[in-house]
């Protein structure tokens, strides 16, 4: 959640929320502790053999356009060799093999023996299998479904901020959802995925929680605050968020992969990176860059539907034990809010605060029947702050108090949008629709 502007005054994210609230609110988000039993065992589980080769945290991730492409990434205890991946129609015997790259890179101290492939010249609306391939032996099958282009109907899974102490939570939250929701086409995470980006057993711990799901559809990233922070709470570049979710390509010199943009059916979907404070000591200008390649990506666009997501919120809200600190709009909401009235995205998805929020239409930064949908995502990890916020004026609907974790689902028809928000347990919290 924390904001930080620089390495050598930024308070760390337990001494600003203790100060903040002065309720100890940070029930559980004590010191994390990587040799509990739960990350050993998710990290012995994550390294089980698939068929004939051991291919750990295999995942697809989101390609530019869905239709016609897919990326797969693993990791390897040894170096592999002729590694890469196969894929069929499903039900064929007529298969095709693409090369992998290795990928490889050291955060942590720990070395990550990484590959990555690109399959390109897929066919839209069509069902595929894959599998990781080498000259040691090769995979179990796993499931590529490719959406129909333009006017699809589609379900996708929205996680909040998973960051935690202990990611046995995020596991059920993550798993439950995708139980409930076997049909759903992708997911995404909405930033501060762990606690710490340097620390890797929480990254094995997070890629273990979502095993069944990551293999079988799209993963869609978005970088938080979290993710740039190194083991001593102090800021850095977010290496391992880079390295492991090679994202689709913007194009920009000294920001590449930090945001993004992706179709998918009839919605364009842009992935803006809210991190500027953050990056501001090792590389300026992420802002500045964002609102001129926003501007043009959108109106480059001729999907129906776009929607925006990003880490950081829009509003600014009061907090309790903090008198100064007045409701309002964030700077960030001053800078992006009236870009999204100019190029009519229908919907906004934010994190970072750890609470649901729905405030409905805002348009010229009040409410309206018109502008964008605003949906503050929620929290799915173990990170709460009972008693903190402080009710916006905007505020439309709020998650039942104090929070547990949450998700929720977008639904995509040719005329409607639709956002639902479930409890872990799959209680219907809350539910709205955009027509067009």
């Amino acid at each position: 959640m924390t904001n930080q502007a620089n390495t050598k005054s930024r308070l760390s994210r337990r001494s600003f929320i203790k100060g903040a609230a002065g309720l100890g609110v940070l029930a559980a988000a004590g010191c994390f502790l990587p040799q509990t039993s739960f990350f050993r065992s998710a990290k012995n589980s994550a390294m089980a053999l698939t068929g004939d080769l051991q291919a750990m945290y295999l995942r697809q991730l989101i390609t530019a356009n869905a239709a016609n492409s897919r990326r797969i990434m693993w990791q390897s205890d040894t170096p592999l060799e002729n590694p890469g991946i196969e894929y069929r129609g499903k039900d064929s015997s007529d298969s095709h093999t693409v090369t992998a790259a290795p990928a490889f890179f050291t955060d942590d101290g720990t070395e990550n023996l990484q590959y990555d492939a690109l399959l390109t010249g897929l066919k839209p609306g069509q069902k595929y299998e894959y599998r990781v391939t080498c000259k040691q032996g090769a995979g179990d099958w796993h499931p590529l479904a490719t959406p129909q282009e333009g006017a699809a109907s589609y379900k996708m899974l929205v996680f909040p901020d998973s960051q935690s102490s202990d990611y046995s939570d995020w596991e059920k939250t993550a798993q439950s959802a995708w139980q409930r929701n076997p049909d759903a086409c992708a997911f995404i995470n909405m930033g501060d995925i762990v606690d710490n980006g340097e620390d890797s057993t929480q990254w094995h711990a997070w890629f273990n929680a979502v095993n069944g799901m990551k293999e079988n559809i799209p993963f869609i990233p978005l970088m938080g605050n979290h993710e740039t922070y190194n083991k001593d709470w102090k800021v850095r570049l977010p290496e391992a968020y880079l390295n492991y979710f090679h994202t689709p390509a913007n194009n920009s010199q000294n920001f590449e992969r930090y945001y993004y943009s992706f179709d998918y059916g009839d919605v364009h979907f842009i992935v803006l990176n809210s991190q500027w404070d953050e990056i501001e000591d090792f590389k300026a200008g992420l802002k500045e860059e964002q609102i001129s390649w926003f501007r043009e990506d959108v109106q480059k666009s001729t999907a129906k539907w776009k929607i925006l997501l990003i880490h950081k919120d829009v509003l600014q809200y009061r907090i309790h034990g903090r008198p100064e600190r007045k409701e309002g709009i964030s700077d960030l909401g001053k800078t992006f809010m009236p870009l999204c009235d100019e190029l009519g995205i229908d919907v906004v998805f934010t994190a970072h605060l750890h609470t649901y929020r729905n405030r409905g239409h805002l348009q010229n930064l009040a409410p309206s029947d018109k502008g964008p949908l605003y949906i503050l995502t929620g929290v799915a990890g173990n990170v709460r702050y009972p008693g903190l916020w402080i009710d916006h004026a905007y505020d439309k609907v709020t998650a039942p108090q104090p929070e547990t974790d949450n998700y929720l689902t977008l639904e995509v028809t040719p005329d409607q949008l639709t956002v639902a928000c479930f409890l872990p347990d799959g209680q219907e919290i809350d539910r709205v629709s955009v027509r067009k």
